[in-house]
């Protein structure tokens, strides 16, 4: 059954999100809450907690209806299948699962993980979202990434074959990247691609190994007209070859947007479960913003003394609940509706610095109202949402 339309035209969507924050590795680019461990995860141990969070969670929500699962991490792939299983068995037991409900899960594409897939499939996966990042091994050593460029591409092959939806992700904009290279490995991709491709430009997290390096000069990314240009590039190809942008860093055939992470950019509520998960939960008509305990034992102890790992619960008010879905849906080429603005915040936009955008070329104002982020805005899109909001 699909999800029902509220008096935007949007879809009333319900997602869950579940963390898992596991990885062989930590890449030297990445900022998410994922931890190394080389003893073996106690996965029954964890099943019991994402249960009982679930179950605290369905508590607070009441019935809904999930039209979207995302198995996210960390990497969801070093779980066993009947892991993932026994999480999906806990969210249909606690809400209702549409029967077209999206059910995806980020997966390495090492050699190992890809012979999970069909177990995946099995449990009640309907789409992959495969970490690939580079296409040539030299890149991929640099990125830290555990798997060969062949190994990737074999596990896309064993994707396609396990699943009807599958995705990969890319990182651009890397250090001696030129817009040939980039021309060439983005075709590559497409030849792979079936319906879907996540493509982000390389950014130096605050934290990270790559940020310390970048600082003492020892890490060169692209200038900003590179940069810009290979940001150009991607959307000209990717739409040259049916798969347009639909979000800044996110290319899909039409229909094949992934419906998740719609949930997020559209302002609809979702659930977070597990270490560092973040929630959006309607609750009493208020708006909640939820987040759970990062250290993955510190929220284990969390769930197994109380029943959740809850660590911050907040009230959005009507301003800051307007801005989130100001800075979330301008991210989606469909904009936004400058109705849903004013019903959220009590006021309307601005009409001068819409106008002001408008002769600048960042914006565009659709017959319908709508109004969109054009391609030239893009590039600086948090200029326009901050002058917006202002």
């Amino acid at each position: 059954m699909a999800a029902e339309q509220n008096a935007f035209g949007v879809q009333s969507a319900f997602g869950v999100y579940v963390h898992w924050p596991f990885c062989l590795s930590k890449c030297p680019y990445c900022d998410f809450n994922s931890h190394v461990r080389h003893a073996p995860v106690d996965e029954a141990r964890f099943v019991r907690a994402f249960t009982r969070e679930i179950a605290a969670t369905a508590e607070r929500t009441g019935a809904r209806d999930v039209s979207s699962i995302f198995l996210g991490g960390g990497t969801p792939s070093l779980m066993q299948p009947q892991t993932v299983g026994a999480i999906l068995d806990a969210i249909a037991k606690h809400w209702r699962v549409t029967e077209d409900a999206e059910v995806t899960l980020e997966a390495n594409p090492t050699s190992v993980e890809a012979t999970r897939f069909r177990g995946y499939r099995s449990a009640g996966v309907n789409r992959v979202s495969l970490g690939v990042q580079a296409l040539d091994d030299a890149s991929l050593k640099a990125l830290g990434r555990l798997h060969s460029a062949r190994e990737a591409l074999d596990a896309v092959a064993i994707a396609r074959g396990a699943f009807e939806r599958y995705s990969f992700d890319l990182i651009y904009a890397r250090p001696g990247q030129t817009p040939k290279m980039w021309a060439d490995e983005l075709q590559h991709a497409i030849g792979e691609a079936a319906e879907h491709l996540s493509l982000y430009q390389l950014t130096i997290e605050e934290g990270t190994p790559f940020f310390g390096l970048h600082a003492a000069g020892k890490l060169q990314t692209p200038d900003e007209a590179t940069a810009r240009a290979l940001y150009d590039l991607t959307q000209d190809v990717c739409a040259k070859h049916g798969l347009p942008a639909y979000e800044i860093s996110n290319h899909a055939r039409e229909g094949a947007a992934c419906r998740h992470n719609l949930v997020y950019w559209r302002g609809e509520e979702y659930a977070g479960i597990g270490p560092g998960a973040h929630g959006r939960l309607d609750i009493g008509g208020v708006r909640h913003a939820v987040a759970t305990e990062k250290r993955p034992e510190s929220w284990l102890m969390r769930v197994e003394a109380s029943g959740h790992g809850v660590v911050s619960d907040e009230i959005l008010n009507s301003e800051e609940r307007a801005d989130e879905f100001l800075l979330m849906g301008l991210r989606l080429t469909e904009g936004i509706d400058p109705r849903r603005y004013q019903a959220l915040s009590g006021r309307p936009l601005d009409p001068r610095r819409i106008a002001l955008l408008r002769e600048e070329g960042a914006i565009s104002v659709e017959a319908d109202g709508r109004l969109r982020v054009t391609k030239d805005g893009f590039p600086v899109l948090d200029a326009v949402v901050a002058d917006l909001a202002a």
